[in-house]
């Protein structure tokens, strides 16, 4: 049975009596871990186990203005874009000894400044955001109670507020360079509406670079605009691929791939025989589709991590002007889902 003093719950003086410390140590343990050894830090981890003992957040808060959470607001937790980097930015935070509060705003900006507003009224020690389609309001909001802020997923050199992502230009210029490679000139493009959404607007931009073209270049039945969305995705592709088929489809991440596939599979088509394609993102089961996708993989895990090390003591509220700016490459990976007709006369 777990020891209780006779206030009920434990305090600091059963921890430090029970790991044979003083009651300073064990406050000191909690709020600055990492001034305290490791053999005395084990110790009081240990007591703290037995006891049942945890610390009192808002009492911790109205002394030292820190409430150990960190919030993070993504455009959406309904399919599998941000749930590689939701777990990994959450698991890096109880490295820390923190928490994370998450909401959603649907691809809609505006509802953001309810959701900072809401995340302020609980004393937040920092904030992520996904990309630069912000208002002004929550981010001033952040900048006046000097809470730290961090754009996540997407890179820009002129970054507004600090930021930490890959280069999604860059990320869309790989993987048409990549089907240009392969010899693919007759392209098709799927993206997801640009409109709150600076990486798909990057990766469309680095495309058509790629391509040497303007979007107003491209034929009407060569570009496809689709939700996140895979039965969406591949009703769109349907209809683009029953119209004329194109050698290879760039589809804006490897949900949208993921409907492209079955809608090759619903008409007969074959990938890549008849029809090749590319996705964004890499996410987990695009190795296992059949054939696996070729895709630029999205370093989810690295950008979450790094972000909650710089939300958790690496972030100075002075850097909130956007002198934080750290690129983490992407990387493509090719599989069997792109045909090299390069060589074909």
């Amino acid at each position: 049975m777990r020891a209780r003093s006779r206030k009920g719950a434990p305090g600091i003086v059963e921890v430090a009596k029970r790991a044979g410390v003083s009651p300073a140590t064990v406050s000191r343990f909690f709020n600055e871990p990492e001034i305290v050894k490791g053999k005395t830090r084990n110790l009081i981890e240990q007591a703290a186990r037995d006891l049942g003992y945890y610390r009192n957040r808002i009492a911790t808060t109205d002394q030292h203005g820190f409430s150990g959470t960190i919030g993070l607001i993504v455009p959406t937790i309904d399919n599998a874009i941000f749930a590689e980097l939701i777990q990994a930015f959450s698991a890096r935070l109880l490295s820390h000894d923190r928490t994370m509060l998450i909401a959603a705003h649907g691809y809609n900006p505006a509802l953001e400044v309810g959701i900072v507003k809401s995340l302020l009224e609980r004393r937040i020690d920092g904030v992520a955001l996904i990309g630069f389609e912000h208002e002004k309001a929550p981010i001033e909001m952040l900048a006046a109670r000097r809470v730290p802020v961090l754009a996540a997923w997407n890179y820009r050199k002129d970054s507004p507020i600090p930021c930490i992502g890959a280069d999604n230009f860059q990320v869309g210029f790989e993987a048409a360079q990549y089907l240009r490679k392969m010899g693919h000139r007759d392209v098709a493009l799927v993206f997801p509406p640009t409109k709150a959404n600076d990486r798909a607007e990057d990766r469309l931009n680095g495309v058509l670079h790629a391509l040497s073209m303007e979007l107003s270049e491209l034929r009407k039945n060569r570009f496809f605009e689709t939700r996140y969305d895979i039965g969406e995705a591949k009703q769109a592709i349907i209809k683009l691929l029953s119209e004329d088929r194109p050698t290879a489809i760039i589809c804006g991440n490897d949900v949208i791939a993921q409907g492209a596939v079955y809608a090759c599979q619903s008409l007969g088509i074959k990938i890549p025989d008849d029809v090749s394609i590319i996705g964004i993102g890499d996410f987990r089961g695009s190795s296992q589709m059949e054939p696996g996708l070729t895709t630029v993989r999205m370093p989810a895990q690295r950008i979450a991590e790094q972000a909650a090390d710089l939300l958790c003591g690496g972030l100075s509220v002075t850097s909130i002007k956007g002198t934080t700016r750290i690129k983490i490459d992407s990387e493509l990976v090719v599989r069997k889902s792109v045909k090299d007709i390069s060589k074909v006369s």
